[in-house]
């Protein structure tokens, strides 16, 4: 049988380590499809019932793993449908190879079914982004391909004529050199080791040095450096701030951090940041620049080992492009060791904003409050447990009530901040890691639009857990519209509420609807003991209010101005924030 390039591109991604593909066929990508089944025993086509879904499976893969993920769909709709979560996948700095097909050569132009120019389509998301007109363009793009999206940390593409899929590798219609390969055995080249530069070290320990309140905000960049951010913060005294993606580089218990930033983070971190004088920014280019100091009143160093985002926020004084863990390890020697009193202080701030929190994990409240959940979730997870969230109100719940501790891990979209891949991003972790807890905490919204998809954790035999927090409504653009001054209008679901437990007990996994606060211990208990996929669907307190840590004057005036144009919800919202309140007086 001869080789084609369907499968020879099967054979290229086995070299590279490739594992696993997420997709769902059509007769865009036959050929494609051939070349795999002739490998299916070193690579495993997992067969998804959305094409979103396979591209969100592929990131939450190469999130958890630093590694490759890699999707396919069919031409025409199917390619379109990878979008979203390809998006997600630039925007987090995720490297992500995306496989599609295209009509046969001789018909492009043609207006033929489904002739959709991938190519063009996929110019804004993908780095390397090629339609293959000739065999002997294999295996030399492909190694392209991958190199662009694991050297650059994003997305490359690579569209596929059905002609060209099933044509011999060795066929040569033009008589035109091939391009040459690569080995793929290139070291570092998940994570390139970017080492600093001594001038910039120093420069940046002239700044840090002369701190008499520094602060130090890590993002997603800086994950793998946690024992670096650690010691630094100590020679320096001071606080650590993270953004959301970067929730799992300093566990949440620890003295040195106060938590997150910005409207889902903490009041320490939001205050810590108003007062310091230097800012040390590590692996996070944060987008939201309200939340940081303004520009001029702090000292900024960055490090960060993609230079083009350095100073994208604030003007940086000290620039240090590097590896994050590099770049600590070579500025930590020429630091000297702080005043330690602002870090005390913001310690003990936390202390006391732990306690507010962990007021409103209420038992006792009917409905249920959605802090409680998570509080519950947080208690009985492991050590070493992956927590995947969708947007939305949930992102605040884990944010505040899911606590990073030993070798936990969070993710979630972070810049593109869109919904539904709490479930797909749970399926490819749990592929990568089968011996860990992965836990799905998503809302009803998300989880509907691509709740198909829990049958493929099934199919697989993938135990992932799903607990959603179904408040009947798009909570957080509920929320948005009543903090512009706006009543609500559009954002909550007609009756009757759904009930998810019956499609996952359809599913032939465990399912369980819970309406009273009894009964959410001993579900998520008996949810996280059972071997298989779960599902615990909970009916959360509606009119439940996603605070910022720091209410501003213009946000209490907005809120106040939606009750007063008619709000239709507003005694009840108004008894919950007043049960909130006392709660937090009472801790």
């Amino acid at each position: 049988m001869p080789e084609i390039v369907g499968e020879s591109l099967a054979k290229r991604l086995i070299a590279w380590g490739v594992d696993t593909v997420f997709g769902l066929p059509g007769d865009g990508i036959n050929g494609l499809m051939e070349g795999f089944r002739r490998h299916a025993d070193q690579l495993n086509f997992v067969l998804v019932h959305h094409e979103e879904a396979a591209a969100f499976m592929a990131v939450g893969y190469a999130k958890a793993t630093g590694k490759l993920g890699v999707c396919a769909a069919t031409s025409g709709p199917g390619a379109i449908h990878l979008l979203n979560g390809l998006y997600d996948a630039k925007l987090d700095h995720v490297p992500v190879l995306a496989i599609t097909g295209m009509q046969e050569t001789s018909l492009l132009g043609s207006r033929y079914q489904q002739e959709v120019h991938l190519d063009r389509l996929y110019e804004d998301v993908a780095e390397y982004n090629l339609m293959i007109t000739n065999p002997q363009q294999m295996p030399g793009v492909v190694d392209l391909a991958i190199r662009n999206a694991l050297i650059k940390r994003t997305v490359s593409h690579l569209t596929f004529p059905n002609d060209i899929q099933i044509a011999a590798v060795d066929e040569d219609p033009y008589a035109h050199p091939a391009p040459g390969t690569k080995p793929v055995s290139l070291p570092n080249l998940d994570r390139p080791q970017l080492a600093p530069g001594e001038p910039e070290l120093r420069a940046a320990a002239e700044v840090l040095n002369a701190a008499a309140k520094p602060v130090i905000l890590v993002g997603a960049g800086a994950l793998h450096a946690r024992d670096e951010v650690i010691a630094v913060a100590e020679k320096l005294g001071a606080p650590v701030v993270k953004t959301l993606p970067g929730k799992a580089v300093v566990p949440d218990d620890h003295p040195v951090t106060t938590g997150g930033l910005g409207l889902l983070g903490t009041k320490p971190s939001e205050e810590a940041m108003e007062e310091c004088d230097t800012l040390l920014m590590v692996g996070t280019s944060f987008p939201y620049g309200k939340y940081l100091p303004d520009p001029g009143t702090a000292r900024v160093v960055q490090i960060d080992a993609d230079p083009t985002l350095i100073g994208l926020r604030l003007p940086v004084e000290a620039p240090i492009t590097a590896d994050a863990k590099k770049g600590l390890q070579g500025l930590l020697p020429l630091l000297r060791g702080g005043d330690s009193g602002f870090l005390d202080k913001y310690h003990k701030e936390m202390e006391s904003w732990r306690a507010d929190m962990k007021a409103l994990q209420d038992e006792s409240r009917d409905p249920i409050a959605p802090q409680y959940v998570v509080g519950v979730l947080d208690e009985l997870a492991a050590d070493d447990a992956i927590m995947t969230c969708d947007s939305g109100t949930i992102a605040t719940w884990s944010a505040r009530h899911w606590t990073i501790r030993d070798r936990r891990q969070y993710f979630l979209s972070g810049n593109l901040a869109t919904m539904a891949p709490g479930l797909p991003y749970a399926i490819g972790m749990q592929h990568a890691f089968p011996g860990r807890q992965v836990i799905a905490y998503v809302g009803d919204g998300g989880f509907a639009m691509l709740m198909a998809d829990f049958l493929t954790a099934v199919r697989h035999d993938l135990p992932v857990k799903v607990i959603i927090n179904n408040n009947n409504s798009y909570g957080q653009i509920l929320w948005e519209q009543i903090v512009l001054g706006y009543p609500e209008y559009a954002v909550r679901h007609r009756q009757p509420e759904a009930d998810f437990s019956t499609w996952a007990r359809g599913c032939g996994a465990y399912g369980v609807k819970v309406t009273k606060p009894g009964e959410v211990r001993g579900a998520i208990s008996d949810a996280l003991a059972h071997p298989g996929p779960a599902l615990v669907d909970i009916d959360v307190n509606p009119n439940e209010p996603p605070m910022p840590g720091k209410v501003k004057y213009e946000q209490a005036k907005h809120f106040t101005e939606a009750f007063l144009k008619g709000q239709p919800h507003k005694a009840a919202t108004l008894a919950t924030v007043v049960r909130d309140k006392i709660n937090e007086l009472r801790s």
